[in-house]
């Protein structure tokens, strides 16, 4: 194993040097440091983490706790976090909660037991108002930011999110537009903030032309493929005669799309499809889906920004960002 010793000696300064331009310390020639740092590469020199983070109280880990990686929306944001993490000098260990509050816990505590310098936090969604291990960080004082909004039992801490009422809003006003007035609302999980927004969105647009929310037009969805096709069968069932769906999000739209065309209906001829996301099947479905565009590595990339921030002592503001309306051939005018 190289040591400071070794390099030292290489390079003909004290060990201190070393250890300093390693460091990066401004007491150091940005020359001395190079040429230091060459002599290590090629030395094959490798920085023990462990003892620097005892002797910094640092670990330059950070902790990631989402549903699961195999969310679309999370596979890019994640990535930019990561990616964002490694140029500021930090690595991440991911984690899934599963969207089970009692799993989300164990994978806090064994984060923390590995003193991870912050903890980014997609929220299990929950009834209760209160959690103990919400409460457990906050009286900690770990660095901690939510990716998704804020609920009752995780107020607090800073967080950032998609803008989800006003690109809902936008989205319920695109068909609108186009002549739609019998548009159905395929809902996600209600007690999930981001769900909620949506139907708000939804709802704001509507009013705003002077209509108001037909139950007979409003459905549970869930949240995934199976949901949505589950939903499209109901609406059908239930006859409706609704000649635009909005969905909660583009996997629910996918789902409902796929039994809308094994019905024989034709979309958008027969009926407008607008999803929420712009995941990959959004673009690449039989009929490519019109959708809200969340800005993901965006997302990722202010979440960093903004836990830095907290590691120096700074309270940065939260964060929505909007997201953008992408058209493509699932929405028309009624009938055509």
């Amino acid at each position: 194993m190289v040591r400071l010793k070794d390099i030292a000696g290489r390079a003909g300064v004290s060990v201190m040097t070393v250890s300093k331009a390693l460091r990066d310390a401004r007491d150091v020639s940005a020359a001395t440091k190079a040429r230091i740092r060459q002599i290590a590469e090629a030395m094959g020199y490798v920085p023990d983490t462990a003892a620097r983070g005892l002797r910094t109280n640092t670990t330059k880990l950070f902790g990631v706790v989402i549903s699961s990686i195999t969310n679309p929306v999370f596979a890019r944001m994640v990535s930019a976090i990561e990616e964002n993490a490694f140029e500021n000098g930090y690595e991440i260990v991911l984690m899934h909660s599963l969207n089970e509050p009692a799993r989300e816990e164990r994978c806090f505590r064994r984060l923390l037991s590995r003193r991870v310098d912050g903890l980014f936090i997609s929220p299990a969604y929950r009834l209760e108002s209160e959690s103990r291990i919400y409460q457990t960080l906050a009286a900690r004082g770990t660095p901690t930011l939510l990716l998704g909004h804020p609920a009752a039992f995780c107020q607090g801490f800073p967080f950032v999110t998609t803008d989800d009422l006003v690109a809902s809003y936008q989205a319920t006003q695109h068909l609108l537009k186009l002549g739609h007035r019998r548009i159905a609302f395929l809902t996600g999980t209600m007690t999930a903030p981001w769900a909620t927004e949506r139907f708000e969105g939804y709802r704001r647009a509507l009013r705003e032309v002077g209509l108001d929310v037909d139950e007979k037009l409003v459905f549970p969805a869930g949240s995934n493929f199976e949901d949505g096709a589950k939903a499209a069968t109901q609406l059908l069932n239930e006859g409706c005669k609704a000649t635009a769906i909005q969905a909660v999000n583009d996997l629910v739209a996918a789902g409902c799309a796929d039994t809308l065309l094994k019905q024989g209906l034709k979309i958008p001829s027969d009926i407008s499809l607008i999803g929420f996301g712009n995941v990959l099947i959004a673009e690449h479905y039989r009929v490519p889906l019109t959708t809200m565009r969340q800005a993901k590595f965006r997302l990722g990339a202010a979440a960093v920004e903004m836990m830095l921030k907290l590691i120096r002592g700074d309270r940065p503001d939260s964060r929505r960002i909007p997201a953008e309306l992408i058209v493509r051939e699932s929405t028309a005018a009624p009938g055509g």
